[in-house]
């Protein structure tokens, strides 16, 4: 390290405490040779850099370092004592060059800076460290390989973190101890060779608790929930106290599983212990209520924590949006905001979660503004996330706004953005997407097909399709699944392959009943009730009970006007207790949630509502729209099944959209529906744009619809 490089242009300073008697040499009267000097100084520097660690204070390091230069002191003599000295005050590259300066280090030093760079996830740096201390002779120990095995599990390193392992036990340093144990057990876990890792484990005699978290982390970070808890158990029966993060991983592991009753199990003996108010214990805890469905619980734990962490809050939010809580996270969101929390990444996207799954246009606007604000807009996490919440809110030119934003882009974005197109009918889009893949290297995995599969499915794009899944079942390793099945089975069912979609199930290895289902839903469509008699027999020998098959049936006797069979079938119905959902719509105005159901009076302003829809439907008629009666799943007259067509939910939520758009000017308006759109309303809406000349926008259970002037982006295709 130059002289002047920290200091240049500032005035020199001796450090705070009193350095200068210190430091002042001993007289010529008092010492009988200049040895004496300087074991009297290094002494003081000593104590002096031992005193500075202590304190972490970066600047006096480097002051002592500077005046030791300036003294003409030889600090090298000293430079194990300042290497530790800069580590502990957290100034790694000021150790680093002191380091390389040093002609032997020891090894002491070369632990502390391999540890400081595995601690700092500089993990490239720690392992060429490792690698030019066996260059240069240095006999590693137990210290270097427990900081380096770390940082091969960090870099997925395989083969060097288990060359490593043999080299350790070539020096006779076999993992015989916990502390090294516990490092190795890490990197095995992380390496997803569970195996080597309870290997390491069952040799190790004197286990302790930092070794069994290790283990325990191992196992619910990949999936083996059981062994986590199976072992927690083991460590319990043999006398090993658990910690807070023992508890808190086993909770993932019960959440994971449900297992409720244990979860509550160990609660209680978190109480016992008095480590019910440790943040990681209760963040757990929260999750694992979460996870078993009772959210409640969940919140009654969070109500408790005195000073909530940001990971506590994020938890509790997520925790919210996964029980379709998503207006309550929302808020949550504003408290930590008001509270003045720090968020990370992370709590946005789960927030953003909780936008996209009801389409709340505005407050996934407001988030991305504070994104943009903190600085985090361009992070991959929040970035994925604001391009799924636009996606799902119809604004997909917003979505791919955001993603030519990121600084860069990785699969988990450029999946999103696929999605995005497809459900907004941008099926050409989301092709060419997929075949920029390999230019911005990147390999597409079974989400990324689910995508261009489903672009496909919307816009009838038979022959892509078939490419695209012909290309996953002889390329790619990971597929077809059932839900690349399902994409294509749809595909081919749309546009009225029924008998080439009932063989493509038939091929399938084991057809599930979301693939017949599937079958089914394109047999409505089309009418085509032999083969869907086929499918729903399927379907009900393999879940009995399945609600959705028995409406599906009975509407697809009523679309063909066998009324018996449906009479038939909804008595059979109403013995079994089906339940019917009903289709609902509901719009967002003035940032509040108005839902509405076919025929609904319920609404504050119904009267308003039913009057503006008269004069809608007065109008639309004038430019050509004639109720269909065709999608009157009801043995009605002509009269009366017009008359129920007047009033589907869509049709309510878009005349009190208008209604409100008078006072205020809205240029688009967008409603989401849980079902698929009927053929009417669709044709309804087109000349409804054509007489207000604003834009709407309808989300149902399928894709986006994007209406203008009379035309619907689907092209009537959907």
């Amino acid at each position: 390290m130059a002289a002047s490089s920290p200091f240049k242009g500032k005035p020199f300073s001796l450090p705070s405490f009193n350095l200068l008697k210190t430091l002042k040499p001993t007289s010529p009267s008092s010492s009988s040779s200049p040895r004496a000097f300087r074991f009297s100084s290094a002494d003081a520097y000593a104590s002096l850099l031992r005193r500075v660690a202590m304190d972490g204070s970066v600047q006096e390091a480097r002051r002592i370092h500077l005046h030791m230069k300036r003294s003409s002191f030889p600090y090298l003599a000293l430079g194990n004592k300042l290497v530790d000295a800069y580590l502990k005050c957290g100034a790694v590259d000021d150790a680093r060059d002191v380091f390389d300066e040093m002609p032997k280090p020891h090894v002491v030093s070369w632990n502390g800076m391999i540890s400081s760079y595995s601690r700092l996830r500089r993990s490239r740096d720690a392992v060429a460290l490792y690698r030019r201390m066996g260059l240069e002779g240095v006999a590693a120990d137990e210290f270097t390989f427990s900081s380096v095995f770390r940082a091969f599990a960090d870099l997925g390193l395989v083969k060097e973190g288990r060359g490593a392992h043999g080299h350790m036990v070539v020096l006779g340093l076999e993992a015989n101890n916990a502390f090294v144990g516990s490092a190795l057990v890490d990197m095995y876990a992380k390496f997803r060779r569970l195996k080597e890792a309870r290997a390491v484990y069952d040799s190790i005699s004197d286990k302790d608790v930092v070794l069994a978290t290790a283990l325990i982390v191992g196992y619910t970070q990949n999936g083996e929930d059981g062994a986590a808890i199976m072992l927690f158990a083991d460590i319990i029966g043999g006398g090993i106290k658990p910690n807070e993060f023992t508890f808190a991983s086993v909770l993932i592991a019960c959440g994971n599983l449900r297992e409720l009753m244990k979860g509550k199990s160990i609660h209680g003996v978190i109480v016992k212990l008095g480590l019910e108010f440790r943040n990681s214990s209760q963040t757990s805890l929260l999750s694992m209520y979460s996870k078993c469905g009772l959210v409640d619980d969940s919140l009654k734990v969070f109500e408790r924590i005195v000073n909530p962490s940001m990971v506590t809050w994020t938890a509790v939010i997520g925790c919210l949006v996964c029980n379709r809580r998503e207006e309550h996270a929302l808020s949550v969101l504003r408290d930590m905001i008001r509270g003045s929390v720090g968020l990370n990444a992370f709590t946005l996207s789960t927030a953003l979660r909780g936008c996209s799954s009801l389409a709340l246009f505005e407050q996934g606007k407001q988030i991305h503004a504070y994104a943009t604000k903190i600085g985090l807009d361009g992070n991959l996490y929040v970035g994925a996330a604001l391009i799924d919440t636009y996606g799902k809110c119809g604004r997909v030119r917003m979505a791919r706004s955001v993603f030519d934003d990121l600084p860069s882009r990785d699969l988990v974005s450029v999946n999103t953005m696929i999605s995005s197109y497809a459900q907004n009918g941008h099926s050409l889009e989301a092709l060419r997407m997929f075949d920029s893949m390999k230019g911005l290297g990147l390999e597409p995995n079974d989400a990324t097909f689910i995508g261009v599969l489903s672009a496909c499915s919307n816009a009838g794009l038979v022959e892509e399709g078939r490419q695209l899944f012909s290309l996953l079942g002889n390329s790619y390793t990971f597929g077809p699944s059932p839900d690349h099945y399902a994409r294509m089975v749809d595909l081919l069912g749309r546009v009225g392959r029924l008998e080439e979609a009932e063989a493509l199930v038939s091929e399938a290895k084991t057809p599930d009943k979301v693939l017949w289902r599937t079958l089914l839903s394109a047999c409505k469509l089309h009418g085509k009730v032999d083969i869907a008699k086929r499918a729903a027999t399927k379907v009900l020998e393999l879940d009995p009970e399945d609600d959705a098959t028995y409406i599906l049936l009975s509407n697809i006797y009523a679309s063909s006007g066998q009324w018996n069979k449906v009479l038939s079938m909804k008595c059979r119905m109403r013995g079994m207790k089906v339940k019917i959902d009903p289709a609902m719509t509901w719009v967002e105005v003035n940032r509040e949630m108005h839902t509405f159901m076919a025929g609904d009076k319920s609404h504050p302003k119904a009267a308003e509502i039913y009057e503006e829809l008269d004069g809608l439907i007065g109008k639309t008629k004038e430019t050509g729209y004639a109720p269909d009666t065709r999608y009157v799943l009801q043995e009605l007259d002509e009269l009366e099944k017009e008359r129920s067509l007047y009033y589907h939910s869509e049709k309510l939520a878009i005349a009190f959209a208008l209604l409100c758009s008078k006072r205020k000017e809205i240029e688009c308006i967008a409603i989401f529906k849980n079902l698929r759109v009927c053929g009417d309303c669709h044709s309804w809406i087109k000349h409804v744009t054509k007489s207000v000349g604003k834009e709407i926008i309808a989300r149902d259970a399928k894709r986006f619809h994007h209406f203008k002037d009379g035309i619907c982006s689907c092209g009537d295709y959907w």
